[in-house]
C-alpha cells in the first residue's frame, strides 16, 4: 500500500477466555481486542492479519500478525502524527497497557511490504500437554488424564503419520481449503516433569488437525488399536475413522517460522 509501513507484531496469549483468534460475531476473540488496542494507540482504524486461526480456548506462546500503518510524518505534527512516530519503539508498552492480562505483545518490527503473517510462514509448531495428577496451576492449561498411555506405541504411530501428506481424516469437515496436504517434519511424544507433551511441526495445518491426531494417537497409547492401524485411518481419508478431538485446553501454538 502506498505511503504505509508494514509491521509484524509478535504476541502470546492464554486462550482460555477467548473464542479463538479470529473475529466472530457475538463472541470475544483475541483479534478483536488487539484491533481495538491498536486503533486506540494509533488514533485511527487498524486491522490485523494473523498467521493463522486458533480455536476456542487454544493458547499461543508465539503468534504473529501484520498491520499496515501510515508512514510516520516529520516531527512536530498533531496527536495522530506523534503516535505514529513513537510506533514501534513505544508500541509494545502502549499496547500491553491497553490489552488484558492474558494477551501480551512481545515485539514490533518493520518488514517489507510483501511479507505476510499467514502466507509467508514456512513452518508452524504446536504442543499438546497432558498431566496425570490434579494440579490447580494446570487447570485450563493441560488435559488431565488418569492413566499414562504407552509412549513407545504412540511414537511408533507418530512416525507412521509422518510418512503421509494427505490428512483429510484429521480435518474438520466443510472447511474451505484447496488441499488437505501438509508436510509434517516432526511429530513425537516426550515426558515432562508434569506429564507428557506431543510436539508437531509442519508447513501448514488443517482445522482441528492436531487435536484429531492426538485423539488418534491416544487410541494407540491405550491399546485400542495397533500403531499400524493408523495407516488404514489415514488412507481412508474419512474423519469418522480417526480418534475424537481432544480438549482444546492442552493445545499451544508455540512457533511460527518465516
Amino acid at each position: 500500500m502506498a505511503n504505509t509501513q508494514r509491521y509484524f507484531i509478535e504476541l502470546s496469549y492464554d486462550g482460555t477466555n477467548y473464542h479463538g483468534w479470529q473475529i466472530q460475531p457475538n463472541a470475544v476473540t483475541v483479534q478483536e481486542l488487539l484491533n481495538k488496542a491498536l486503533s486506540t494507540l494509533l488514533r485511527q482504524p487498524i486491522e490485523t492479519v494473523g498467521c493463522g486461526r486458533t480455536d476456542t480456548r487454544v493458547h499461543a506462546t508465539q503468534y504473529f500478525v501484520h498491520i499496515d500503518a501510515p508512514q510516520p510524518p516529520p516531527a512536530g505534527g498533531g496527536a495522530e502524527d506523534n503516535a505514529l512516530q513513537k510506533f514501534p519503539l513505544q508500541g509494545v508498552r502502549g499496547l500491553n497497557a491497553l490489552l488484558p492480562y492474558d494477551i501480551a505483545v512481545r515485539r514490533i518490527f518493520a518488514v517489507d511490504d510483501d511479507m505476510h503473517a499467514r502466507f509467508s510462514a514456512t513452518q508452524r509448531s504446536y504442543e499438546y500437554h497432558i498431566h496425570f495428577q490434579k494440579d490447580p496451576f494446570l487447570y485450563n492449561k493441560s488435559w488431565l488424564l488418569r492413566d499414562m498411555p504407552n509412549l513407545d506405541l504412540m511414537n511408533h504411530a507418530a512416525a507412521i503419520i509422518m510418512e503421509y501428506s494427505d490428512f483429510s481424516c484429521f480435518s474438520k469437515s466443510n472447511t474451505q481449503v484447496f488441499t488437505n496436504n501438509c508436510k509434517i517434519v516432526n511429530a513425537r511424544w516426550e515426558q515432562t516433569p508434569n506429564g507428557i507433551v506431543f510436539k508437531i511441526s509442519a508447513d501448514r495445518f488443517l482445522r482441528n488437525m492436531v487435536r484429531a491426531i492426538v485423539g488418534t494417537l491416544m487410541m494407540v497409547g491405550r491399546g485400542d488399536i495397533a500403531p499400524e492401524e493408523v495407516r488404514n485411518i489415514i488412507e481412508s481419508k474419512n474423519r469418522s475413522n480417526a480418534g475424537t478431538s481432544v480438549p482444546a485446553c492442552g493445545l499451544y501454538l508455540t512457533e511460527v517460522k518465516y
